[in-house]
């Protein structure tokens, strides 16, 4: 029978080999899934991990998906090896998204492109300033961060409501919920014509060396680390277990304000109700798949992004709903989940022995005891 067996360490080859045995039970279970309804499995599988890379439109797509991704799980990727678990990045992503709007509905025909940097840097601002309230209130009340970035989630989604519904509403838009368009000037510049993907790419890729020179290479990094994998010894240390929380949040704050930024003067051109787009939720998911690395959220950001491509296809090629997308990236996280166990446990095969001796029971004992008492007294 198999048994699950502790290892005296973990295991080095399962921490990488655990991602890639999750996307390949995923991948299984979602051939599946599209032969219960009714589809072409090879088709379906094909709409996700062949036509996202099928042209060098669809790439520019991809990178475009997977921008606001990596960006907001390199943030995350902080929280999570510093044990702050900052669950809100949506709600963050919304307030960037917001704080960049209002400086971009600033600008005016004689505006020039200078301003693109003050509207990324207010969108940084936004979610630096929405993460810093659940970090206030987990330093000054030990108010518990999962649930204070969760239910602000909520909160910027109703701010969001209000200004495309109230204030902000374009008085030309046709009582339509958003807000003007942003000029030219505003709108962060593309990288190709013809194209959506814009400088927001080699942003966050430059990010991604900066966020592993953070980690690896620099005294704040390794404090970070020490207070997430071993708090006592952080203590003793000396390091500041407030300063870590804060720096943290106010880090993946900042990371998801910027993919919101990028999100609203790119690709949108303007602010909308439909601008949380699950980003926040999904780059948790990433975060964790590229073992909250910054190389491997980069690999882990573009098959996340291929799984959102792949839901919009299988909605308009093959009829079905697009929460597709949401199903493939739950598959991912709780096989991600299951095949972690195997970092600390490896299976055991243990053969059962069919001519082992049964143990006594307590018939047997007393059944015993009582022939070896009569054969004493014949005796």
């Amino acid at each position: 029978m198999l048994k699950l067996e502790a290892r005296p360490e973990a295991s080095r080859v399962m921490s990488i080999a655990s991602p890639l045995l999750a996307l390949a039970i995923t991948v299984v279970i979602g051939t599946i899934l599209f032969v219960l309804l009714g589809k072409d499995p090879l088709r379906g599988l094909a709409v996700f991990f062949v036509e996202p890379v099928r042209s060098v439109y669809a790439l520019t797509e991809l990178a475009m998906k997977a921008t606001p991704l990596l960006l907001i799980a390199l943030g995350l990727a902080v929280c999570f090896r510093s044990n702050v678990w900052n669950i809100g990045a949506e709600g963050q992503f919304i307030l960037g998204a917001i704080f960049a709007s209002g400086v971009a509905m600033q600008a005016g025909p004689e505006t020039g492109r200078w301003i693109v940097v003050p509207v990324l840097l207010a969108g940084v601002l936004g979610g630096m300033v929405w993460a810093g309230i659940v970090a206030l209130l987990r330093d000054r009340f030990n108010a518990s961060e999962i649930l204070v970035s969760l239910m602000m989630v909520y909160i910027a989604e109703m701010v969001l409501s209000y200004l495309v519904y109230g204030p902000w509403k374009d008085p030309a838009g046709y009582n339509f919920p958003q807000t003007i368009t942003f000029l030219k000037s505003t709108q962060v510049p593309r990288l190709f014509d013809g194209s959506r993907v814009n400088l927001g790419l080699p942003l966050a890729l430059v990010l991604v060396g900066c966020f592993w020179v953070l980690l690896f290479r620099t005294y704040a990094g390794f404090q970070l680390q020490v207070g997430g994998l071993a708090p006592a010894a952080a203590r003793y240390a000396g390091f500041s277990s407030r300063k870590a929380l804060w720096l943290a949040l106010l880090l993946s704050g900042g990371m998801a304000g910027l993919a919101g930024a990028l999100e609203a003067a790119g690709p949108l051109g303007q602010l909308t109700p439909h601008v949380p787009a699950g980003y926040g939720f999904a780059a948790i998911i990433v975060a964790f798949v590229g073992r909250l690395h910054p190389v491997g959220i980069v690999f882990s950001g573009i098959l996340m992004s291929m799984f959102y491509i792949g839901g919009e296809l299988a909605q308009s090629r093959l009829g079905l709903p697009k929460s597709l997308t949401g199903v493939f990236q739950g598959l991912l996280l709780f096989t991600l989940l299951a095949c972690d166990t195997l970092i600390h446990y490896r299976v055991r095969w243990r053969a059962a022995h069919p001519h082992a001796p049964r143990p006594a029971t307590a018939a047997s004992v007393v059944a015993s005891t009582a022939t070896t008492a009569t054969t004493g007294k014949g005796a």
